[in-house]
């Protein structure tokens, strides 16, 4: 499901809305909304329950039972926790997961026809490994990495729309200026290698950071049931970016 556009009659159809809405009376469509949103968002779970003190192999079930339960027919109207940003509901509900957890070694496994993530564990443990130090508490590695999700994201979005209208190249020798990398050329540099002016690039590289702050509010638009909550949501983000 492509990002919806903020500003518009269609806001209360995004993916968070729309599960918030339908919350008691669920459907295929927001359990897929719902499914989505969980399988973009997991590895901040998942590190959140590592940097708890889980071991892999108990991050790994926790993490997969706590999707299990989080997708189970009228989970959503039964939690009675803040519903407006997907990011705070669900660090709230693995929050309390985790406390009601504390007993079991490990989470138990589920048969029969749940409908479970398929989750690349194996690839998110490397990543953990690369996360900050350890003084960084669970919540703030939990918010960093949902941020750096999202920008993850919208660089994809960038990526496919270039590609889409037949400037894929531009766009791979621009997207560095966008994450400000010490590798990143120069404009007469990117000039040269693309066969433009750098007033040119300079020009391009300003609709492409346009753009890209365009897909990263549309992404945000996602995850919270109102629109007046994207503008928020985004400085806590930015925060958590800056280690704040």
């Amino acid at each position: 499901m492509s990002p919806a556009s903020s500003g518009n009659a269609n806001f209360n159809t995004t993916r968070w809305s729309l599960v918030v809405a339908a919350a008691k009376s669920p459907s295929p469509q927001t359990r897929a909304a719902l499914e989505e949103l969980c399988g973009s968002y997991w590895y901040a779970v998942y590190v959140f329950v590592r940097r708890r003190g889980k071991q892999v192999e108990d991050a790994r079930d926790l993490t997969q039972e706590f999707f299990a339960r989080l997708l189970e027919k009228d989970y959503l109207e039964a939690a009675d926790r803040e519903r407006g940003r997907f990011r705070t509901f669900l660090l709230t509900a693995v929050s309390h997961f985790l406390s009601n957890e504390r007993e079991r070694a490990c989470a138990q496994k589920r048969g029969g026809d749940v409908i479970t993530l398929s989750l690349d564990f194996e690839r998110g443990e490397e990543r953990y490994q690369q996360e900050p130090a350890d003084q960084w508490t669970a919540e703030k590695i939990f918010d960093r990495r949902w941020a750096l999700t999202l920008l993850d994201q919208a660089v994809g979005l960038l990526k496919q729309d270039y590609a889409a209208v037949g400037k894929g190249t531009l766009f791979e020798q621009l997207k560095a200026f966008l994450t400000g990398d010490s590798g990143a050329p120069t404009y007469e540099e990117a000039a040269a290698r693309l066969e433009m002016s750098s007033g040119a690039v300079k020009v391009a590289v300003h609709r492409l950071r346009q753009k890209y702050r365009e897909s990263l509010r549309q992404l945000i638009a996602q995850t919270v049931a109102v629109e007046e909550d994207i503008e928020s949501e985004l400085q806590v983000l930015l925060s958590a970016l800056r280690g704040n």
